[in-house]
């Protein structure tokens, strides 16, 4: 290949790679004419699950329900909501699965201290093993096994 057609190709892969972005799904018709809260929307949006692919966000779903779902987020917006309380009106509709981060509280302590617990268990049964184990191999000899040995010694075997 000369240098003219691999400069070509290279130009061709950065190009793809700079313009290879998260697609969003948010089409005209939903996009606010005030920028600032188009602005809180999408980061709302993109903070939210789409119930129908589980993993992606609203802003990124194509599903009929994330459209309904980021046409919510702007309604509550242009009614004056805080990021907080749109936040707050979802959850309360469809539950704290629609978070893709769910939030830390006591309902869901259990759940994310669960793997930090099993750890620390699985370490203090590993401490107790091998202290156990430390144990048996410093066991003391018998009358009859220390004579042997000392027997054993003065042979030179």
């Amino acid at each position: 290949m000369n240098n003219s057609r691999i400069s070509a190709l290279l130009a061709a892969a950065m190009l793809c790679a700079l313009t290879s972005g998260p697609a969003f799904a948010v089409r005209p018709d939903e996009i606010l004419s005030d920028p600032v809260l188009e602005t809180r929307a999408r980061t709302l949006s993109e903070e939210l699950r789409c119930m129908v692919c589980q993993n992606q966000s609203i802003d990124e779903s194509d599903a009929d329900l994330a459209r309904d779902l980021r046409l919510l987020v702007r309604e509550r917006l242009k009614a004056g909501d805080s990021d907080d309380e749109v936040m707050d009106y979802i959850v309360s509709r469809y539950g704290e699965f629609v978070l893709l981060k769910p939030r830390f509280d006591l309902k869901n302590a259990l759940l994310w201290g669960t793997p930090v617990l099993l750890l620390l268990a699985g370490g203090l049964v590993m401490l107790r093993a091998s202290r156990s184990k430390k144990m048996d191999e410093t066991a003391v000899l018998t009358a009859q096994e220390k004579a042997t040995l000392d027997e054993l010694l003065r042979r030179g075997e």
